[in-house]
């Protein structure tokens, strides 16, 4: 059975998850089990003492009512607010942190894009198991200036249930539109169906990390240095109050929608319970003091809260490699625990059954080499730069594939792939915990390699692979997959 038709099985009592915080958002006692879109509360009426600085505020939201989402997203260059400042920037809906896309399995997502920029655009929805093709996740289609397209996506009634994000995927553009603002939060709902009832309902909140650089009264697009000085923001933010109870647990969704940067998470006194990646529930919850988040990656984590007091959310430093850049540390949000305490939920261990490839029967066996020239301006997979013109990779769907991608560069590279999801088998040949290894973005070491497994299901048609440290994207390092139906004479048929 694919991991894609089993993702979304009926819950086990979901394993034990770290994260709390909700004295600052005005969160009680641990709320019952609710309607899981009722998951954000009432701000107190006092501020209890709180240091300076805004609260920090969950994007707006366009929720799916009676199986349907029916938004609009407008690209246009407007002058917004970005962290601290008023600047020029291309957004949607004339917002630098534009609405979340929320829906449950089984719904219809229909989207209207329309651009009023001159620059060619279009949108993708990243790791959703939808169809690659046109109306749907189709990112060959290219927006000209004042026209719209309008986008159809079926989400399967057993997708997995987590945090996806939705961005521009123009050819060649990605980085600059991406670092421009053109980004946003998708969330499949559910996740909290499989935690234990004493832990549904319990506050959420999304951390979506962008970085914007400046050049003059705009956000800098174009040219685009990824180790240039950055300013890095938390729902749009710079530096917000995240507020929780002593003992509180909280839901927060880890999502890294810029352009081309890492984060290294870490929050003093505390630890990361992991419950999903890249919008997939793990089999068994597993804890992280630092979670690194490559560009394009999410973690649902939960958090709990400890003794009163003040912390700060930081990304640490991190080295992508000699060829690569050295990302400084900065402070993200402060975390103040504070207000009544809350007795302190047991968290679980075991969150959701998935498939294991393991042992599963291997159709074909690839290879993807990351290169790149001395001069960091030219990035090839297998020796050739992206062509949408040419198909470079052809699988056959109901098949599981062992690819195995090597770096052969001085700096790291992440891994993406459209449409289906896959399974980590090793890392430079250490192998993975088969617990937690499904991800649609990973990270692939200096001169290192990753081993993973995929298993084509529901969809056939043309989609990409590619780096997604998106200045890579657009400077080559992307390739053509297409998936085909089985022929009528294969064997077994």
């Amino acid at each position: 059975m694919t991991w894609s038709r089993i993702r979304s099985a009926l819950a086990r009592p979901a394993a034990g998850l770290l994260l709390s915080a909700c004295w600052l958002t005005g969160c009680g006692e641990l709320p019952a089990a609710g309607d899981p879109h009722a998951t954000r509360q009432p701000a107190p009426d006092t501020d209890h003492g709180l240091p300076a600085g805004p609260r920090l505020e969950d994007p707006p939201e366009l929720v799916s009512h009676d199986g349907v989402l029916k938004a609009a997203l407008v690209v246009e260059r407007r002058r917004v607010r970005v962290g601290d400042r008023l600047l020029y920037a291309t957004v949607y809906n004339g917002a630098y942190m534009p609405p979340t896309l929320r829906v449950r399995p089984g719904d219809r997502i229909d989207l209207t894009l329309t651009n009023r920029v001159a620059e060619n655009t279009n949108v993708h929805t990243h790791g959703l198991h939808v169809s690659p093709r046109a109306p749907s996740d189709d990112v060959f289609v290219s927006l000209a200036y004042n026209r719209s397209y309008h986008y159809t996506y079926q989400v399967p009634f057993n997708h997995p249930t987590g945090t996806f994000w939705y961005h521009s995927h123009a050819d060649m553009m990605s980085a600059p539109q991406v670092a421009g603002g053109e980004s946003g939060v998708i969330v499949v709902e559910g996740l909290q169906q499989h935690l234990p009832p004493s832990l549904r309902g319990i506050t959420e909140h999304t951390i979506a990390l962008k970085d914007f650089q400046v050049e003059g009264d705009s956000v800098r697009t174009h040219p685009l240095s990824i180790g240039a000085p950055t300013n890095r923001t938390v729902n749009g933010q710079r530096n917000p109050v995240i507020g929780i109870r002593p003992g509180e647990t909280q839901l927060w969704r880890l999502a890294n929608i810029g352009a081309n940067i890492y984060y290294k998470l870490h929050l003093p006194g505390s630890r990361f319970r992991v419950i999903a990646q890249d919008g997939i529930p793990v089999r068994r919850a597993y804890d992280q003091d630092t979670l690194l988040i490559a560009a394009g990656a999410r973690f649902d984590v939960l958090v709990q809260g400890g003794q009163p007091g003040t912390a700060r959310l930081e990304t640490l430093a991190h080295d992508t490699g000699p060829a690569g850049n050295k990302l400084p540390r900065a402070d993200l949000a402060t975390v103040v625990t504070g207000g009544p305490p809350v007795r302190r939920a047991a968290l679980p261990t075991g969150i959701a059954p998935h498939e294991d490839l393991s042992h599963a029967r291997i159709a074909a066996r690839r290879t993807v080499v990351f290169t790149e020239n001395k001069a960091g301006t030219e990035f090839f997979i297998n020796g050739r730069r992206y062509d949408p013109h040419r198909t470079d990779f052809t699988a056959t769907l109901d098949t599981v594939e062992e690819w195995t991608v090597r770096n052969d560069t001085d700096e790291t590279h992440s891994f993406h792939i459209h449409t289906n999801d896959f399974q980590l088998m090793s890392v430079d040949g250490k192998p993975h915990d088969p617990d937690h290894a499904w991800y649609d973005t990973i990270d692939v070491p200096v001169r290192g390699t990753a081993v993973l497994r995929v298993h084509y299901a529901d969809f056939t048609g043309r989609t990409v692979l590619h780096c997604h440290i998106l200045n890579h994207e657009d400077m080559g390092m992307m390739a053509v997959l297409d998936i085909v139906a089985p022929r009528a004479d294969a064997p077994g048929k």
